[in-house]
C-alpha cells in the first residue's frame, strides 16, 4: 500500500512536467518574430501562415491546453496520458509497415519468402515488432480486443499472401486509414468529456468557495498539486537539459575555472521566465530545507526530527530570492548580465542559510556547555560547526570583494557574513566559559555578569558594524549619486539594525541594572537563619551557603534571583510582586516564622527572646500597655513572629477586654481579619 501511494505521488508530480514545459516553451515563443522568419522562408506561400491571428489563436490554445493538464485530476491525468501512449504505439505500428514496404519495393522480389533470406529476416523482423505494439496497446487500454490495434498487420499479411507488391502499397494506406479512423470515432465519442469535466470541477469549486472561502480553495489546490515539489522537479529538469546541451557542443571539458562560470550562466538560462524563476526559486527553497536538517542531523541526530521548526524550513531563503529577482528585475537582463546579479543574490541566500544554521547551533552548544554530557563526540560536532560558521562567511565575504568594488550595497551584503562571524565568536567564547566552570567543579564567582559582558561586546560590535553601514551610505548619498531606492533602503538599515538594536540593548541595560538594585535591597539571610531554613535553592536546586530574603520570605541564591529578575518581577515560588522593600511582611501562617531577621547578631536574638519588646502600631496599642488585656479564653496557642526578631507569643484565636468590652479580636491588618491577634492587641511574655 506505501509503494502504491508512492508511485501515485511521483505520477502526480511526473506527468505534470510536460504542462509546465509548454507553459516555458510558449512564454519564450516569439510571434512575431516567427512571423518574420516565415515571410523569409518558403513556407510564406503556406494558407496557414498567412494570417497572424492564427498562430495567436494555437498560442492561445496551447496555454489552455497546458493549464487543462496541469489542473486535471490524477486519475483522468493518467487516462489521458494512456490514450497518448496508444496513439504514439499506434504511429509507431504504421512507420514499422511503411518501412517494410519500402524495403520490399527497393529489393523488387515478389516470390515466397522462404526462398528469399532476407525477404525472411525482414519479415520476421517486422512481424515481431507489429506484434509487440498490438499487445502494448491492447494493455495499455485495457481490453482483450486485440483486433483493434491490428490494421497496420494488413501488409504483412498481404506480403505474406503473395500480393504483388503495388496493391501492398495501397494496402498500407488503407491501414493507415481505418487506424485514423477508428482515432476519429475514439474522439468522437468522448468528445463531451472534457465539457463534462469542466462542468463537475466548476460546480465542486463553486461549492467549496461557498463554504470554505478562497483561501481554503487555494491551500487544497497548492496541496494536491504539490506545486513547490512540481516547480523543483520542472527547474532541476531544464538545468540538466541546459547542461546536457552545453557538453554535448563542446569537444573538450571546460577548465576548472569556467566551471562556475558555467554554473551561474546555466542558472541565468533556467530563470529567464516566471516559470523557471518559480522553479528556482523553490530549488532554493528545498536545498536549504536539506542543509538546514542536515545540520540539525549532525547536531543531534535522529533527535532532531522530533521538534520541527517552521521558521528553519528554508521558507525564508525562497521568499528573500523571489524578492531580490522582482526587485532588480532578473529575468529582463541579458544573461551575462543576470549571472553576475545571480552571483550576488546568491550570495546573499546563503548568507540567509549561514545564519539560520547559527539559529539552530547556538542553542545546542550553549545548552550542550552548561550540561554535564562529557560525550566528546558532541562536543567535536557542535565546535566544529561552530568554526565552520565562523571562517565561512568571513571567506565569502573576502571572496566576493575581490570580484566586486566596494560600495555602499556591497558593504550591506557583506555586513550579514560579518555579524554571523561575531555572533558565532560570542556562541563560543560562552561555551568555552561554561567548560572552563565544568572543569572547575565550582561555580565561577559572577559568571552571569562575565556572560553578560561577553554577549554585551559582540552585540556592541554589531551595532558598530551597522552604524559604519549606515554612515558609509550615508557619506556616499551625500557626496555621490542620489537615489530614492538608496535613501529608502538607508532609512530602512537605521530603523531595524541600528534603532532597534540601541534599543533593546538599553532596555536589557535598564532590567538588570533594576534586577540588581532590587537584589541589594533586600535582606541577607544570617547563619542561624539558612540553619533553620535548612532547604537548598529553588532556582539552581543547590545548596545555599548564602542567600537573599524575598518580601514574602522565600530564600534564594541572589545571583539566581538576579538572573528571574531579569525576566519577570515576580516571585519564582509563589509569584507574588517583588517591589523594590527594604522589610519583608509579616502573615501569621508563613512556614519561616520564628526566623530572626536578616543581618542580626544572634546574641541580640537570644536577649530578646528572654526579654521581649512588642512594638505598638497604633494609638489604641499605647492604651493597652499599660492595661493589660483580659483573656477570658483557655490557654492560647502561641506562635512566634518570624519577622520581629523576638519570640512574641500570639494566641491564634482569644478574647480581648478592652476599655470595658468584650468580643472576638479579628486581624488588625490592612488586608483584613483572619482570626488572629495582633502585636497592638496582645502582650504577652514567654
Amino acid at each position: 500500500m506505501a509503494m502504491k501511494t508512492r508511485v501515485e505521488a511521483v505520477l502526480n508530480v511526473g506527468l505534470r512536467i510536460p504542462s509546465i514545459m509548454l507553459l516555458e516553451v510558449l512564454y519564450r515563443w516569439d510571434v512575431g518574430s516567427f512571423f518574420q522568419k516565415i515571410q523569409r522562408s518558403s513556407l510564406n506561400n503556406n494558407p496557414l501562415f498567412q494570417y497572424k491571428y492564427i498562430a495567436l489563436y494555437l498560442h492561445y490554445v496551447g496555454y489552455i491546453l497546458s493549464l487543462v493538464l496541469l489542473t486535471l485530476p490524477r486519475q483522468h491525468l493518467v487516462q489521458l496520458y494512456l490514450y497518448v501512449l496508444t496513439a504514439l504505439l499506434l504511429f509507431a505500428g504504421h512507420q514499422l509497415s511503411r518501412d517494410y514496404v519500402r524495403a520490399e519495393l527497393e529489393s523488387g522480389f515478389e516470390g515466397p519468402l522462404y526462398l528469399e533470406p532476407l525477404s525472411m529476416n525482414r519479415f520476421t523482423t517486422a512481424l515481431i515488432g507489429q506484434v509487440v505494439v498490438c499487445t502494448l496497446c491492447s494493455c495499455v487500454m485495457q481490453t482483450k480486443q486485440i483486433w483493434l490495434f491490428s490494421a497496420h498487420l494488413l501488409p504483412l499479411v498481404a506480403r505474406l499472401c503473395l500480393v504483388p507488391l503495388e496493391t501492398i502499397v495501397f494496402i498500407n494506406r488503407f491501414a493507415m486509414i481505418f487506424t485514423g479512423l477508428e482515432v476519429l470515432y475514439f474522439i468522437a465519442a468522448n468528445l463531451l468529456v472534457p465539457y463534462n469535466l469542466a462542468k463537475t470541477a466548476y460546480r465542486e469549486l463553486v461549492q467549496v468557495v461557498e463554504v470554505y472561502g478562497l483561501l481554503a480553495l487555494g491551500m487544497s489546490l497548492w496541496n494536491q498539486l504539490v506545486l513547490p515539489v512540481l516547480f523543483m522537479c520542472f527547474w532541476l529538469v531544464l538545468f540538466a537539459l541546459q547542461i546536457y546541451t552545453y557538453f554535448s557542443t563542446r569537444d573538450q571539458p571546460p577548465s576548472r575555472e569556467r566551471l562556475l562560470f558555467l554554473f551561474l550562466t546555466s542558472i541565468a538560462e533556467c530563470c529567464s521566465t516566471p516559470y523557471s524563476l518559480l522553479g528556482l526559486v523553490f530549488t532554493v527553497s528545498f536545498v536549504a530545507l536539506g542543509v538546514l536538517t542536515l545540520c540539525k542531523f549532525y547536531l543531534q541526530g535522529y533527535r532532531a526530527f522530533m521538534n520541527d521548526n517552521a521558521m528553519h524550513r528554508g521558507m525564508t531563503e525562497g521568499i528573500t530570492l523571489l524578492i531580490l529577482a522582482v526587485q532588480t528585475g532578473l529575468i529582463e537582463l541579458q544573461v551575462i548580465h543576470r549571472a553576475f546579479l545571480l552571483s550576488i543574490i546568491l550570495f546573499i541566500v546563503v548568507a540567509s542559510i549561514l545564519q539560520s544554521m547559527l539559529e539552530i547551533a547556538d542553542p545546542i552548544v550553549l545548552a550542550l556547555g552548561a550540561s554535564r554530557d562529557k560525550s566528546l563526540w558532541k562536543h567535536f560536532r557542535a565546535v566544529s560547526l561552530c568554526l565552520f560558521l565562523l571562517i565561512f562567511p568571513a571567506y565569502m565575504a573576502y571572496m566576493i570583494c575581490q570580484f566586486f568594488r566596494m560600495d555602499f550595497w556591497l558593504l550591506i551584503i557583506i555586513s550579514s557574513s560579518i555579524l554571523t562571524s561575531l555572533q558565532v565568536l560570542g556562541t563560543l567564547l560562552i561555551y568555552i566559559l561554561f567548560m572552563v566552570e565544568e572543569f572547575r567543579k565550582a561555580p565561577v564567582e559572577n559568571m552571569d555578569e562575565v556572560i553578560y559582558i561577553v554577549n554585551g561586546t559582540y552585540r556592541l560590535l554589531e551595532f558598530l558594524v551597522a552604524v559604519c553601514v549606515v554612515a558609509y551610505g550615508v557619506s556616499e548619498t551625500l557626496f555621490g549619486e542620489w537615489t530614492v531606492m538608496g535613501s529608502t533602503i538607508i532609512l530602512v538599515h537605521s530603523y531595524y539594525n541600528v534603532w532597534l538594536r540601541a534599543q533593546l540593548g538599553w532596555q536589557s541595560f535598564l532590567l538588570r541594572r533594576d534586577a540588581v538594585h532590587k537584589i541589594q535591597n533586600m535582606p541577607t539571610a544570617s547563619t542561624l537563619q539558612l540553619q533553620q531554613h535548612n532547604d537548598i535553592c529553588s532556582i539552581c536546586f543547590q545548596d545555599m551557603k548564602s542567600a537573599v530574603i524575598t518580601p514574602c520570605s522565600h530564600f534564594f541564591h541572589a545571583a539566581c534571583l538576579k538572573k528571574w529578575l531579569y525576566v519577570q518581577e515576580t516571585c519564582p515560588l509563589c509569584h507574588g510582586q517583588l517591589k523594590s522593600q527594604l522589610q519583608p511582611i509579616s502573615s501569621p501562617g508563613d512556614a519561616t516564622q520564628g526566623t530572626p531577621p536578616a543581618n542580626q547578631n544572634p546574641a541580640e536574638v537570644e536577649q530578646e527572646q528572654s526579654e521581649p519588646q512588642i512594638e505598638l502600631d497604633t494609638e489604641e496599642g499605647t492604651q493597652a500597655k499599660n492595661t493589660p488585656p483580659m483573656i477570658t479564653s483557655a490557654e492560647p496557642e502561641f506562635e512566634t513572629d518570624s519577622l520581629s526578631g523576638s519570640s512574641e507569643a500570639q494566641p491564634k484565636e482569644c478574647d480581648v477586654v478592652t476599655d470595658g468590652s468584650a468580643g472576638p479580636a479579628g486581624g488588625l491588618d490592612d488586608d483584613g481579619g483572619d482570626g488572629s491577634c495582633s502585636t497592638s492587641d496582645v502582650q504577652s511574655s514567654s
